[in-house]
């Protein structure tokens, strides 16, 4: 095309002298038609610059040079249309590039998502880093306690964990009704940082003194042997109470004051793609907290004699707890100043409405009412309580095999902390892979995932338990024992439950919530996620504490948890299915 371009535009100026043109002219016209010889057939060769010269000088008073005239004029138009087609042609290649380029981009969110996107995902960080070593750090507290054991956690749950949310619940829809949400934060997560760090360094040192092991001891010789696990409850108080205050950290900091402001910050669109992937930068807490215990259990462990291991252990897990925890407070307290401020990030009218539309004040008895009431919330609630029963029926099994294979507090820690490094990897991955299930699949599917994944994986582990013998010469060939091989088959379990409970579970909870009104929101989710969350544990610890009463054992009802395990499946895909209706319908309305 531009060899002919170079010809038409010679042949014009050499053709043409008389038309103004100058001898300057004619010689880029030699110079040219030299180029276009030089790229066009050898016989085309034979018109030579000098030629084209002299018959230019011969013809510019022929009569034909009118018809050459008219002739260029055509080849004007011709070059005119080619030059548009040529322009026409580089956008489709633009396009191309911009194509590329364009999906290249469009996974990097634009400037005014990353500023609030990027202090949520450290927030979140800094909470499941926090969460993951005390989580850890209450089971082997609980479950290696003298007199103690895994037998302890459904109690636990159930009278104490489950009195302290609703009692918390009561006095956070006060603070709602009297403070600022932000106000509301910081109340509530600082008092769990102070108590954290007083019982590392003050409680724990002092629990020979503080434990009243003669009086319990005393006392359990008039009691029939059932009532073992209640009393090491009471025995070792202090372990319990942190059991709880590790148990509230996740309901109330992760998922009710995190999410909340999560919410409040983002619209559904950017929940839809944001919400399954900055979760991923918070779930490398779970490899790098998981590490970290691996660490300090390793150290303890060549500590000289005479020396407290845990003491020293602790000391170290709740000063990491302290750091991550004031570095969630830093960054909220910027997110106010900085985020919640700027009109890019957020709709600073909507905002200013929220904070205008007057609060309706509810007692406790009103809010339940409220709550009830609202088929939304009650679906949201079977959601939570049927992942709380389900895991935990599960996972107390679980745990009573594993202190079976590690009954030493160093050995059932480090398997912990590989355990909780192993979750955050297949989360990262189950991350990534939740997106493209949101954006090709939709919200109802998302949902249904991790029922499925805990009913296939549960099942298959009440079955390794069942029938224990037919699998003993798959574990001998495996090279490990029956008891080794369900820890493993536990672990997975826990591990694919977890890591699709953070990728895809609770991102579809949350956004559930962003079509809500304000008071749906904040006291709908503080009974949801607060309460919901200890009664779905407490009711699996309930029924497994009557069949433990009923059949003897925890291993003999397991096949009576197995077939419980499938109904409240069945009833969890029930109220997720209709939730999805009820959202699709809200997001329509807005």
């Amino acid at each position: 095309m531009r060899t002919l371009l170079q010809f038409g535009v010679a042949t014009a100026l050499l053709f043409c002298p008389s038309n103004g043109f100058t001898s300057t002219s004619q010689r880029a016209a030699t110079q040219m038609m030299s180029s276009f010889n030089s790229h066009m057939h050898p016989i085309s060769r034979k018109i030579s610059p000098t030629s084209a010269t002299t018959l230019s000088m011969s013809f510019s008073s022929s009569p034909l040079k009118s018809v050459l005239k008219r002739s260029v004029r055509g080849a004007k138009k011709l070059t005119k249309v080619s030059m548009s087609d040529a322009a026409a042609a580089t956008p489709e290649e633009g396009e191309t590039k911009k194509g590329f380029f364009g999906k290249l981009k469009s996974v990097i969110p634009p400037a005014n998502e990353r500023k609030k996107l990027i202090p949520l995902a450290l927030m979140f960080f800094c909470i499941l880093f926090n969460y993951t070593i005390l989580r850890d750090t209450k089971d082997v507290l609980m479950v290696t306690a003298p007199k103690s054991g895994a037998e302890v956690i459904p109690f636990i749950k159930t009278y104490v964990n489950l009195p302290t949310a609703i009692g918390f619940t009561a006095i956070y829809a006060k603070l709602c009704d009297k403070l600022e949400q932000k106000n509301v934060f910081y109340t509530c997560t600082v008092p769990f940082l102070f108590f954290f760090a007083a019982f590392a360094w003050f409680i724990f040192p002092n629990t020979g003194v503080l434990h009243p092991h003669a009086f319990i001891d005393h006392i359990a010789e008039f009691l029939p042997a059932g009532f073992s696990a209640p009393l090491s409850i009471i025995r070792n108080w202090s372990y319990a109470v942190f059991y709880v205050m590790a148990e509230m950290w996740g309901s109330v900091v992760a998922s009710l004051l995190f999410w909340g402001f999560a919410n409040e910050v983002t619209t559904v669109d950017e929940a839809k793609k944001y919400y399954p992937l900055f979760g991923m930068g918070a779930n490398v807490a779970l490899i790098f907290s998981g590490q970290y215990v691996k660490w300090v259990s390793k150290m303890r462990a060549n500590l000289p004699p005479g020396v407290d291991p845990w003491g020293v252990s602790l000391k170290y897990l709740m000063g990491a707890v302290m750091g991550a925890g004031a570095a969630m407070v830093g960054i909220f307290s910027y997110m106010q100043r900085s985020v919640l401020t700027d009109p890019a990030c957020v709709d600073q009218e909507k905002r200013e409405n929220k904070k205008k539309k007057k609060k309706v004040k509810m007692g406790l008895r009103e809010s339940a009412k409220f709550l009830l009431n609202s088929p939304y919330i009650r679906d949201l609630a079977i959601l939570v309580i049927s992942y709380g029963m389900c895991i935990n029926i599960v996972e107390v099994s679980w745990k009573s095999k594993l202190k079976q294979a590690y009954p030493d507090p160093n050995a059932y820690s480090a398997f912990m902390g590989n355990f909780s490094s192993a979750t955050g990897a297949v989360t990262l991955g189950m991350m990534l892979l939740g997106r493209t299930i949101f954006q090709k699949f939709g919200w109802r599917n998302a949902a249904l995932v991790t029922p499925t994944m805990i009913g296939v994986t549960g099942l298959a582990f009440f079955a390794l338990n069942i029938f224990a013998p037919t699998f003993a010469p798959v574990a001998a060939k495996l090279g490990t024992t029956p008891l080794m091989l369900a820890v493993l088959v536990g672990a997975a379990q826990n591990i694919l439950s977890k890591s699709s409970k953070y990728s895809l579970f609770d991102p579809c909870k949350e956004m559930a919530y962003i079509p809500l009104d304000q008071d749906s929101k904040t006291k709908g989710k503080a009974a949801v996620d607060v309460v919901g969350n200890p009664l779905g544990k407490s009711g699996g610890s309930l029924i497994q504490q009557i069949l433990i009463f009923g059949v003897g054992s925890l291993a003999a009802a397991t096949p009576y948890l197995a077939v419980i395990l499938g109904g409240l499946i069945f009833w969890w895909f029930k109220a997720a299915n209709s939730l999805a209706t009820q959202f699709e319908e809200a997001m329509e309305a807005e």
